[in-house]
C-alpha cells in the first residue's frame, strides 16, 4: 500500500488472466452498496478501476446506470459483457466530458490511482452532494492459516515480509490514511470517514488457489516461483483438513463533494 500508484505495471497485469480474476474475486458487502448509495443523490455511479466488472455489477443489480473507467481493454473487456460501457483510461488523465455522476466507487482499486489526482478527478466528475467510495477487501487468515501461508511464501521468496502472520488490516491502513489525506488535500469534499463492514467466506483448497495467481506481483513471478507457491499452500491447506474460513473486513473510506458548481 505504500506509494503503489507509482507502480502501474502490477495493475495493469491482472489483465493476463482476466476471466481467472474474475471468477476468483470475491464481491462487496450488500450493505456496503446500500450505504453508498443512500448516502448519494441519486444512482448515476462512476466506478473507477472497474477491471472485470465486479464492483460494476453490484450497482447495476442495485438498479444503478453505471459507467466503469479502467486503463486495462482486456479487463474491461469483461465488463462489456455484463452490458456495462467502459472508456479505456487512467483515471487521472479521464475526461468527463461534462458529465456529472450521483457517486464514484473504486473497488479494490483506488491505492493505483494517484489519491490527490484521482480525488480532484473525482470532484469534477460528481455532482453536489456526490459521494465519493473508495473501498477494499481486507483478508485476515485464522493464525494457524496465516502461519502456514507465511512459511510457504517465505520458503518461495526468502526475504519477502511476515505478511500473512501479522495483521494485515494494519498494513493497509496506511493506505486508508493516504486515501483520506488526498481527498482533504482535494478540496472539493466535506470530511472523510471511514465505514468497517466484518464479513467471513469459507474456501476449499481448489477455490483458495484459484485466487493466489490473482494477487499483486503474482503474475511477475517465475512460473516456477509461482508453481512452487501453490503446491506449498495445496499441502498446507490439505494439513488443515483442505477448506478454511477466511475473515474479511471491508473498509470504505467515503466522502460527499462539497460547495456548489
Amino acid at each position: 500500500m505504500h506509494e503503489p500508484h507509482q507502480h502501474r505495471q502490477v495493475a495493469e497485469s491482472f489483465g493476463s488472466d482476466a476471466e481467472r480474476y474474475d471468477r476468483a474475486r470475491p464481491g462487496y458487502p450488500g450493505a456496503l452498496v446500500e450505504g453508498i448509495l443512500a448516502a448519494s443523490p441519486g444512482r448515476d455511479v462512476l466506478d473507477v478501476g472497474c477491471g472485470t466488472g465486479i464492483t460494476a455489477r453490484q450497482f447495476q443489480a442495485a438498479g444503478c446506470r453505471v459507467l466503469g473507467v479502467d486503463p486495462d481493454a482486456r479487463m474491461a473487456e469483461l465488463t462489456r459483457r455484463s452490458g456495462i460501457e467502459v472508456e479505456v483510461a487512467k483515471f487521472e488523465a479521464w475526461d468527463p466530458a461534462g458529465r456529472e455522476f450521483d457517486a464514484v466507487t473504486a473497488g479494490q482499486a483506488w491505492h493505483w490511482v494517484d489519491p490527490v489526482a484521482g480525488a480532484a478527478k473525482a470532484g469534477q466528475a460528481l455532482r453536489h452532494g456526490g459521494r465519493l467510495a473508495a473501498f477494499w477487501n481486507v483478508f485476515q487468515p485464522p493464525p494457524d492459516v496465516g502461519e502456514a501461508f507465511d512459511a510457504v511464501y517465505r520458503q518461495a521468496i526468502p526475504d519477502a515480509p511476515n505478511f500473512w502472520a501479522s495483521s494485515i488490516l494494519d498494513v493497509y491502513s496506511v493506505g486508508f490514511t493516504t486515501a483520506a489525506d488526498g481527498i482533504r488535500e482535494a478540496g472539493t469534499f466535506g470530511d472523510p470517514e471511514q465505514w468497517r463492514f466484518d464479513w467471513d467466506r469459507p474456501y476449499t483448497r481448489d477455490e483458495w488457489l484459484e485466487q493466489v495467481p490473482t494477487f499483486g506481483g503474482a503474475c511477475q513471478l517465475p512460473p516456477a516461483k509461482l508453481q512452487q507457491i501453490l503446491a506449498g499452500i495445496s499441502a498446507a491447506i490439505d494439513a488443515l483438513g483442505g477448506s478454511f474460513t477466511m475473515h474479511y473486513t471491508t473498509v470504505a473510506v467515503t466522502a460527499a463533494r462539497a460547495g456548489a458548481r
